[in-house]
């Protein structure tokens, strides 16, 4: 049976007016940054995340309308000292940037002062995503010289929709190689920098890497050849307790790996919204009981590391926990628990009224068995610690 050449195409409509439904057609769509993709790679089994973000649901008002508001977000202060350290950082053609990108990364020689920065504005996403592959395609051939792309936007593909990125900016080095280029405001004291912050950076540049790949395969027929994408991208910060800017080159290869391979794991969001019951609306001016059916008629995957990372992740633990679900205590103890789901489970199991929890019954699964020798243990520990506490009086305890 032959294919329909233009399924694909007349799908991709069909799929913007679905989710547009399914985020409500008045309300504006919100973009799915490299901080949010990379958090979603992070737990590629919710549903309830790749279908929001997805549709481009404003998960911070939806949270609110919930009652259940989410304390994401920087201070002013903290957002206009960023941005002062940007426009610091990529001042003069991008002189000191360029200069930092030499000295971490190489690929060529010294800059000279700055070097090429093209225009990229455009009317919208995509048509920012043809300016920036125009504009890589004009620095590749024009090897020899540096070219700083400042807010350059990238498109890649995620479980059947396109996110639009929006990286620090993009440098194209005389040896043709491409480095992306992340600019943070947490500082770096003595050459080093909060590990945890630098391990977010990571994540969120190995998006942005990712894209960069997508858009060199892309352009790789009209250049010859596939451009070289670098691993390593650079940091900027500002230095010790200065509002100088310094660099370090941070290999992201194992966190381009993990997110390339969850990113795939991805439900496609089309088979998510295809399940979803009539008439479901995250509008988050509807009722608020509405928004809560909507919400809960799409399966959640729960951990506390969604308390850093997802707007609705305050809702979710409440729904979490009252369930009982073991999730609630973290992947490593529901990755030992086994096929016990729930902390009832959990505690039933564990109950040993016969005391065969140590091995002994070969028939007693091993989750099972562990559960109630701990048990048993605790038991014995507490009774000890009972009998020999000494009575310090009815005033002391």
């Amino acid at each position: 049976m032959s294919e329909d050449p233009n399924g694909a195409a007349s799908a991709a409509p069909a799929l913007r007016q679905r989710l547009a439904q399914v985020r409500g057609v008045s309300v504006p769509p919100r973009p799915l940054d490299a901080r949010a993709l990379a958090a979603l790679a992070a737990n590629p089994g919710c549903h309830r995340r790749a279908l929001l973000d997805g549709a481009g649901v404003n998960k911070p008002r939806l949270a609110e309308a919930l009652g259940v508001p989410s304390g994401f977000g920087q201070s002013q202060f903290a957002f206009m000292r960023g941005h002062a350290f940007e426009a610091r950082v990529k001042a003069d053609g991008g002189a000191e940037l360029l200069r930092l990108a030499h000295a971490c990364l190489g690929g060529g020689p010294a800059p000279d002062g700055g070097g090429e920065v093209p225009r990229l504005a455009a009317p919208g996403q995509a048509e920012r995503v043809a300016r920036t592959e125009e504009a890589l395609r004009e620095a590749a051939g024009r090897r020899g010289g540096w070219t700083l792309l400042d807010h350059p936007m990238l498109a890649l593909e995620v479980a059947g929709s396109d996110a639009f990125l929006e990286p620090d900016a993009i440098v194209v080095h005389p040896d043709g190689g491409w480095s992306v280029v992340e600019i943070k405001s947490f500082p770096m004291l003595d050459g080093s920098a909060d590990a945890a912050k630098v391990g977010a950076a990571a994540r969120q540049a190995a998006v942005y890497v990712l894209a960069l790949e997508e858009a060199a395969g892309r352009l790789a027929k009209r250049l010859g050849g596939t451009p070289a994408v670098r691993h390593q991208v650079l940091l900027v910060c500002p230095k010790d307790f200065s509002n100088l800017p310094t660099g370090a080159a941070v290999d992201v290869r194992k966190q381009r790996a993990v997110t390339r391979r969850q990113l795939s794991r991805l439900t496609r969001v089309e088979d998510v919204a295809a399940a979803l019951p009539p008439g479901v609306c995250f509008d988050p001016d509807r009722p608020p009981d509405e928004l809560l059916r909507a919400v809960e008629s799409v399966p959640a995957s729960y951990a506390p590391e969604c308390l850093s990372a997802c707007e609705l992740a305050f809702h979710c633990r409440e729904r979490a926990r009252a369930a009982g679900d073991v999730t609630a205590l973290g992947r490593s103890v529901r990755g030992e628990l086994g096929g016990l789901t729930s902390v009832e489970e959990v505690l039933t199991a564990a109950a040993s009224p016969d005391g065969a929890g140590d091995g002994g019954d070969p028939g007693t699964d091993a989750t099972v068995a562990a559960l109630r020798r701990a048990a048993r243990l605790r038991a014995e520990a507490l009774a000890t610690a009972g009998a020999g506490a000494p009575d310090r009086g009815p005033g002391c305890r």
